[in-house]
């Protein structure tokens, strides 16, 4: 899991990374969801660990995000989005503020406190 700041985020930059990714993904074996809003990208991966190690790099270099900091690195067991490439949430009020973002909430939070969007995300969205 990893947060990032949108650089100039309007719908059609989300469109395309999404695009990007629900067409790489599924070759790489990668499942996940995104919660964006216009000052934060909060991104869970799913997947073997070489795949994500090459996306979370091609991430870094990808000028669509400022200060991509990694959050959570951990085996989670079980997929939370096994039926989805990327599924995505604009979230806007999310579970921290702009202003709890900003002052460091997101890197304060325990793993359980990370995941808890996500877990609600995916039961929301079971998948197909």
């Amino acid at each position: 899991m990893y947060r990032s700041q949108p650089f100039g985020f309007d719908t059609s930059m989300l469109a395309g990374i999404l695009s990007t990714a629900r067409r790489n993904n599924p070759r790489q074996g990668i499942t996940g969801a995104l919660i964006c809003r216009h000052d934060l990208y909060l991104q869970l991966i799913e997947g073997p660990e070489s795949a994500i190690d090459a996306l979370y790099a091609r991430i870094l270099e990808d000028d669509r995000h400022a200060n991509v900091e990694l959050l959570l690195s951990e085996d989670m067991g079980e997929r939370m989005f096994p039926n989805w490439a990327m599924l995505d949430d604009e979230a806007p009020s999310l579970f921290w503020s702009a202003q709890d973002v900003e002052a460091g909430a997101l890197e304060a939070a325990d793993p359980e406190e990370l995941r808890a969007p996500f877990a609600r995300l995916s039961s929301a969205n079971p998948g197909d």
